[in-house]
């Protein structure tokens, strides 16, 4: 947050995307805004499979097909679907997916532990 308000307002054609374990993503609210928690719009074609130690996450699909993998159970995903991944739980999505996704403390990026 900066210092002459109390809120923050992005738009997500304000944030360059780049490529991270998930697919392409953009921080929308990253840890450095000082929030509680992270807000990421994520471009998902074939994660790799990774865990967090300290964050919880929460996945809402804004649009497209795919599948998850959680802890070894796959379920579908498709517009409109949320998912709530607790940390320690081993994951990856893959298909044509546009996901937006909260993460819970904010810091995920740096607890990104992948397995493959």
């Amino acid at each position: 947050m900066n210092e002459t308000s109390n809120y923050i307002r992005r738009h997500i054609n304000d944030v360059k995307p780049w490529a991270e374990t998930c697919g392409q993503i953009r921080p929308l609210i990253d840890e450095k805004d000082g929030a509680p928690a992270e807000v990421h719009h994520l471009e998902i074609t074939d994660a790799k499979l990774h865990y967090h130690e300290r964050t919880d996450e929460i996945y809402y699909v804004l649009g497209g097909y795919g599948r998850m993998l959680l802890d070894g159970t796959e379920i579908d995903l498709s517009e409109g679907v949320v998912v709530y991944v607790p940390r320690g739980v081993k994951h990856r999505a893959w298909g044509d997916l546009k996901v937006l996704v909260i993460c819970i403390p904010r810091g995920v990026l740096i607890d990104v532990h992948e397995v493959e």
